[in-house]
Order: C-alpha cells, then structure tokens, then sequence
C-alpha cells in the first residue's frame, strides 16, 4: 500500500473519529470502513485481523449502546462546543497517554471548559455530571472503541 493510501486512510479514519462527536454522522461506520479498505488493499495478516477485531469491537459497541441512555444533548445543559472540545481532546487524550487519556481528556476538557463558563468548581462538577448522564456515556463509549480501532491500525500501519 501506498504512502498516499495510508494518509487517505488516515484521513477517513479522522473523519470519522470526528463524526463520533455530531449527531447524525455515522461515526463508527466511516472507521469501520477505513479499516476495511485498508484491510481489501494491505491483503496481510495483520490487517485482517486488525479488521476482524475491529468488527467484533464495533459489534460489542453497538450491543453496549442499547443499555445506555439514549444522547439528548439539549438536556444537559452545557453548549455544543463544551461537547466538542471534550471530544477533541479525548482523540488527542488518547495519542498522548495511551488508552486511559481518552478518557481523561474527554472528562477533564468538559470539566475545564464548564467550571470556566459557569464560573465555580461545584457549578462545573454539576454540569460535567448532567452532561455524563444525558450524553457523556454513549458519546464516550463509542468514541472509545473507534479510537481503540484507530489506534490498532495506527499500530499496525507502524510497527506490522
């Protein structure tokens, strides 16, 4: 493959990473689908397996997300960029402290970025609580596992 294939992979992956975070973007399919047009032109090993994990992810996702509560994001109170910023900073979390910093970075970035809005620590620990409860958990799981995938290709793009 390609040195230009593997950007533009990148690029659909990003794409979709960031399509995790609005509503009504299909996320999840458009990682997916950057990993199966790797997978159908990097015909290895790897690469299958990649995919086949990457699948099995996805499905479990989609398992998972039925026993949460659906996104309503008007009700948590907080802006749309207070979401988006948490979602950024989850992608680039991630890179930056592997696995455990997209977490830590969705959290704390709605955290920061409410407690400045709202002024005082307890307004802004209220809004990050309401903002888990309506929205937090489904936006966070799913943006998990697409970059649990993300970062299995980015793995396997270097070092397979």
């Amino acid at each position: 493959m390609s040195v230009w294939q593997l950007v533009a992979v990148g690029a659909v992956m990003l794409l979709g990473l960031v399509g995790v975070l609005v509503p009504g973007v299909p996320g999840r399919a458009i990682v997916w689908a950057a990993v199966l047009w790797w997978a159908l032109t990097d015909t290895t090993a790897v690469a299958w397996g990649v995919l086949i994990g990457a699948t099995c992810l996805m499905l479990l996702n989609q398992a998972l997300k039925a026993t949460l509560p659906s996104r309503r994001p008007r009700e948590a109170g907080a802006p749309r960029r207070t979401l988006v910023l948490g979602g950024l900073a989850a992608i680039a979390g991630f890179f930056v402290v592997p696995v455990v910093g997209g977490i830590l970075g969705y959290v704390g970035a709605i955290y920061g970025a409410e407690r400045l809005r709202l002024g005082s620590h307890g307004a802004g620990w209220a809004s990050l609580k309401s903002v888990m409860r309506t929205t937090g958990h489904s936006v966070l799981l799913e943006l998990y596992c697409c970059l649990m995938v993300a970062g299995a290709w980015l793995g396997a793009v270097i070092w397979g």
